[in-house]
This record gives C-alpha cells, structure tokens and sequence, in this order.
C-alpha cells in the first residue's frame, strides 16, 4: 500500500499563480453562452456585448450610429466585464478544485487483507476497488485502512492526519463511540478486524471530494432568493431601458432639434444600472463560503448547511469537553465532623494509588499538594485495590486492615450501612453543597465510617463565557446540554455563562427541545459524536458530527468536523453568518453604486435630445462619449476590485442584527454611493489626458 503524501487543505494564496492561470482559460470557456445562462444577469450582459460587437462591426463597415472606436472601446469594456465575473467564478471552483484535487491525492490504492467467510484467520489479497458492505479484513501496523468501517475486533492506534491534519495519533477499538475509521488513514500500531460500512465509490474521502468541489455545489434558497431578486431588477431596468428609445425619437421629431440617443448609450446604460456586480460575484461568494468552511477543517455536504449556519439563532452544546475541559479534578477536601482534613486526604489518595482516571490521578496530586502526602508502595504490604464497577460504583484499597473506598454517596452510603455504620445529616448537607455548587460530590470511608467527601469539579474553560457572550450579542441563544443531575448543571451553566441547560439529558429529551425550538420558527445547531446522538443530529437545522464518532452521527449529520472538536460549532456559525453577511454587503455596494452610474450617463445620452439633462451633469465629465466610457469602465473594473473580498468574505464582527444592519448601511451603502462618483470623474479625467474620448 501506499505511503500518504504531505498534503494541507488549507486554501492555496488568493492569487496563486498556477491557480490564475487555471481561472483566466476558464473564464474564456465559461464565454459559453450555456455557461452564460445560468447567471442571468451576467448573460443579459453577454448580450449586450454580443449587441454592440454587431454595431462595431457596422461601424467601421461606415454605417455606424456613432464613432467605431467609441462602439468598439465599449464592446471591449463590456466584454471584459463578462470576463471579469467568469474570472471571479472561476477562481472560486480553482480553488476548491484544489482542495478536492490534494484529497483525491489520499486515497490509496492497492491490495487488503480480506478475511474469508466463517474463518477468523485466514484472508485472501483482493484489490481495494472489489470490497463491499460487510467485507471484514485484517490491518495490521503500517498498513493503511482500506475502506470506511467499524474496528469489531482488536484496538490500535491511528494516524489521522491526513484526513484530520492533526498530527496526534487516536486509539480506535472495538466497541463504544470509538470505533470508526476512515479508509485512507493509517494504522501505527498493534492489529485490528474492520468491517467495511460502504462500497467504494462512497467512501467519506469520496464524499469529502464530491463535497469540496465547486463545480458541483448547487444554489442554496437564500442564494436563489436573491437571484430571482437581481433577474426581477434586470428585467425593470431593461424595460425602463427600451422604452427611452421611442420617447427619445419622438421628441427628436416632434422638435425639429437634437439627435435621438443611440443603442450604444442605451445599452450603456442598462448594463451600468443592473446589478452587475452582485451578479458577477454571488457565484464566487458562495463557493468561497464553502472553502472557508473546509479551511476549518469542516466538510459540509452543501452550501445549504452552509448557508444555513449563518441563519442559526440556537445552539446546543454539550457540556463535557465543550463548555469543560472534560476531566474532573479535585478541588477540596471536605471532612466529616470529628475528621481532620488531612486524615480524609491520606485515606482520599490511598484509595486513588491505582485509579489511573483523571480524577484519581488528581485526588493523588491534590494531597500531595496540600499536605505534602507521598504515594506508598501498598503493594510491599499485601494491598489489594479494588477496582470501580459500574455495579458497586466505588473503588477503593483493603490495607492493614482497612476498608477505604470511594465513589458516589449513595453507593457508600449502602457500603457504610451494610457494615453497621451510617450517614449523618451534616454528611449529607456537605453533599447536597457540593453538588448544589456544580461540583461531584466523591464521598470517602474508612470500613464503616464516613471521613468526608472529595470535591471534584468541571473546569469551565477559559474564555468560554467572553464567546457566550458575543453569540448572546448576535442574538443566539446557547443551551447547555449534559446528563448531570440538575443542580449540578444549574450551577455550571451559570459559570459558562449559557442562556438554559438541559440537564439529565436523554436521546428523546434532545429530540424534543429541539423540536420545540423549531416550532418556534428557530434555527437550531448542535454538535454530536455518538449514535445517541443521531436523532437530535438528524432533527438539527445544523448538524456538526464529530470525525471521531460513530458512522451513525456522521451519516446523521450535514457538516463534519474533522478535528473532532465540539468548541469548533461557534466558528461554524461564524463562517456562515460571514458569507450571508458579504453577500449582502456586496448586494448592498452593487444597488447602491446605480445612483453614481445614473448622473454620468443619463445627461450624457440625453442631453442631444433634452439639453435640460445637462444640469444632472454633477461631476462635470468632460464629454458624452468619455461619460458613457468612464462609467461603462468602472462597472467592469469594480468586479474586479471586489473579488478578493468575495472569496476571503467580510471580516466577521460580533454584533446584533440591527448594529450589524447599520453597520454594513454605512460602510457599503455610503460607499457604494461615494465611490462610484470618485472612480468615474477619475476615469474621465485619465480618458481625456490620453485623448481616448
């Protein structure tokens, strides 16, 4: 089998040249008028070049309604406009196409052990391409994994890294939540059974690969949406547009004076006030989007989960390993009346010597700590350890004589009273506290005494409740999920800083919430790992699974987070909501440059026919050609100017939606307003220099 190869699916730079040089052929062939159509403000463009190109070539046949060289100058601008938008699309897919091209460069070829039928140890050398469903076989240390599947027998680790980028190997076994591998990635140690879980064809790199390539991304409604809106705009224009024409010969005719204005200038004109710019780069908006999102590590399965994670108002996350670092640790020793601290702390790390848990290991260190405890080497003097079951729920130390254990307080509580002792009610109140405070309450006994309770806490993590509050501000609301009890919950949630908590939580208790925030007209995020948790994920509007859960979560899920880092569905909705809000920024700036682009040419192909126009002249362009020119020229070039904006998207800000609202008014209404006028008197003032018009 083959070694990986050292790929990054990070995007290549903005202008990479071999990705430039691949966008330019493509924005020629994209000339085609089957390519054109499916954008169609860009095709009512293409024919509008395609126009003026005829009255080109009649020009300089002598027949021409105007100079050659002024029809000419504007077929050539035009045409470059549709270059220009071609070029922005094309850029967008390269670099998807890339993205795809250094995950396909994965997929390993070659021969897998398969095992036969009914034989647990002998297998055949078959090719990749000829496993199906169900298909076990063997993967040994080295080897790659040959197809998407479940470790049945056996534990190993693996290196994800190609898939992943992270560099740290992670251990998949038989059974659990961790039992998925991703073909293509390899196995570093000891072997393990797989049993393939798809055909070839359909393997997560192959959807990876389908996923990431922009040719293949279909619109998304919000997408449409605004796509219905620019056609019903292009369509108003050209009507307004065609009927100047008569209106213009009949004054022309009925005054005895001027000169009627020509299809040049119309066409000017309609190409100018349609919303070209949007037009031209909606395409690219939505392919970066998805780029962006990969850039993240996350695959989505289209640009409507994209689409739809900036559009999210509710976040569910779960607790442990998202809102806490996931591992309990000691906090405090809290001993029962009559018991000195340190005698709960010597027989509290007694009992954790061989508890190799997180908790345990910080218990040990907690007393070494606080009262300078060494470990003992129990096992000179006949100790013997007894290990947590999920049946006694405690484990513990029998040494010289002593029963020490340690666990949950009703399972000590049963301990304790099966040897005659018992449970007083100042025990139980420093239970209830701890646990009221958010804490686990690990209560200790040494036989038939109860010494004290062992605080372990949940480590918020920091700077969680600081990003709580900007989704707050943004006016998401973020729900706290976690199967502790409730007071435990209440009392961390209040220190993340979430919005609610759904404590004790179940399979149908996440499937009802969100259900219910739905039915509220809400959108709704969460992020899963487990087969659990495939119901809720299937439900969500927003679905994150984590690369390192079940294959049921993955399939239930509509993003993949290769990291498998919950935290990672914040950036996820911050991805999104960046592409809703470029592509309204820039729809926005395109609107908003109309009323520039109406003062230049309005008065420059009227004012033959009603010199009265000749007062809208506000910039004071030197001539009508150079007028018609200058705007026609800005129009193409601005596409240009806003491309790399369309791909790397607006810089994300944590703002509500009205400050949000104001803010993109502001700067992309006021400046599309401004610019325009600034970037035509410029472009006039450079054509009459150079005696070009």
């Amino acid at each position: 089998m083959n070694a990986f190869p050292s790929t990054s699916r990070q995007p290549a730079a903005l202008f990479d040249r071999t990705l430039l040089r691949g966008a330019v052929r493509d924005a020629v062939i994209k000339l085609n008028p089957a390519a054109q159509w499916r954008n169609p403000v860009m095709f009512t463009v293409w024919l509008c070049a395609a126009l003026i190109s005829v009255l080109w070539l009649q020009a300089l046949a002598g027949q021409g309604e105007a100079p050659a060289g002024f029809i000419g100058a504007n077929a050539a601008w035009l045409w470059f406009t549709v270059l220009f938008a071609n070029f922005a699309e094309a850029l967008a897919e390269g670099r998807s196409k890339a993205q795809a091209a250094s995950l396909r460069s994965l997929q390993s070829r070659g021969n897998a052990r398969k095992l036969r039928a009914g034989d647990d140890t002998g297998w055949d050398s078959v090719d990749l391409t000829t496993l199906r469903v169900g298909d076990r076989v063997r993967v040994e240390a080295g080897d790659l994994v040959p197809c998407d599947g479940e470790v049945i027998e056996g534990a190993a680790s693996v290196d994800e890294s190609a898939i992943t980028g992270e560099s740290a190997p992670v251990i998949r076994e038989a059974g659990g939540d961790f039992s998925s591998v991703t073909g293509g990635t390899r196995v570093l140690s000891d072997c393990i059974v797989v049993r393939c879980t798809v055909n070839p064809g359909d393997s997560f790199l192959d959807r990876m690969i389908a996923m990431v390539e922009g040719a293949r991304r279909r619109r998304t409604p919000n997408e449409i949406a605004l796509t219905l809106l620019l056609v019903s705009l292009t369509l108003a224009f050209l009507m307004a547009t065609a009927t100047l024409l008569p209106f213009s010969l009949f004054a022309v005719e009925a005054g005895g004076q001027g000169s009627a204005v020509t299809v040049t200038a119309l066409v000017a004109l309609l190409v100018c006030l349609i919303p070209t710019t949007i037009g031209g780069l909606l395409s690219a908006i939505g392919v970066a989007g998805m780029s962006r999102m990969l850039a993240a590590n996350v695959i989505a399965t289209s640009g409507r989960a994209v689409e739809a994670a900036g559009d999210v108002d509710v976040l569910l996350l779960d607790k442990t390993g998202t809102i806490t670092l996931g591992n309990r640790q000691a906090a405090a020793f809290l001993p029962a009346p009559g018991v000195s601290e340190r005698e709960l702390a010597d027989a509290a790390q007694l009992a954790s010597l061989a508890d190799e848990t997180p908790e345990g290991r910080s218990i040990v260190v907690l007393a070494k700590q606080q009262f300078a405890l060494r470990e003992r080497q129990l096992l000179s003097h006949d100790a013997t350890f007894v290990p947590f079951t999920a049946q006694t729920r405690m484990s513990g130390v029998n040494w010289a004589g002593r029963q020490i254990r340690k666990g949950a307080a009703e399972a000590v509580r049963r301990h304790v009273e099966a040897l005659g002792g018992g449970f007083s009610p100042e025990l139980q109140r420093i239970v209830d506290d701890a646990a009221r405070r958010g804490s686990t309450p690990l209560v200790v006994a040494d036989g038939a005494q109860v010494l004290g309770v062992v605080e372990l806490k949940d480590i918020v993590k920091g700077g969680i409740r600081e990003r709580f509050g900007e989704l707050r501000r943004m006016g998401i609301r973020t729900v706290m999920i976690t199967g502790d009890n409730r007071l435990t919950a209440a009392a961390i949630a209040a220190e993340a800083g979430v919005d609610d908590v759904l404590a004790e939580a179940t399979p149908e208790a996440k499937l009802a919430l969100i259900r219910r925030y739905q039915a509220e007209g809400r959108m709704v995020a969460m992020t899963g790992d487990g087969t659990n948790d495939a119901p809720a994920l299937a439900q969500a509007d927003v679905a994150v699974a984590m690369n390192s859960g079940t294959q049921a979560a993955k399939e239930a899920g509509n993003m993949v987070d290769l990291d498998s880092n919950p935290t990672k569905l914040i950036e996820v909705v911050e991805i999104g909501k960046q592409m809703l809000m470029t592509r309204g920024a820039l729809t926005t700036f395109s609107l908003s440059n109309d009323v520039a682009k109406y003062f230049a040419i309005l008065p420059a192909a009227f004012a033959a026919t009603y010199p009265q126009l000749g007062a809208l002249n506000v910039m004071q362009l030197a001539s009508g050609e150079s007028a018609i020119l200058s705007a026609v020229i800005f129009n193409a070039l601005i596409i240009v100017a806003l491309i790399p904006l369309a791909l790397r998207g607006v810089r994300y800000r944590p703002l509500g939606a009205a400050a949000l609202l104001r803010r993109n008014g502001l700067v992309y209404g006021l400046g599309g307003l401004l610019l325009p006028f600034a970037g035509i008197k410029l472009i006039d003032l450079a054509l009459t220099a150079l005696h070009l018009a």
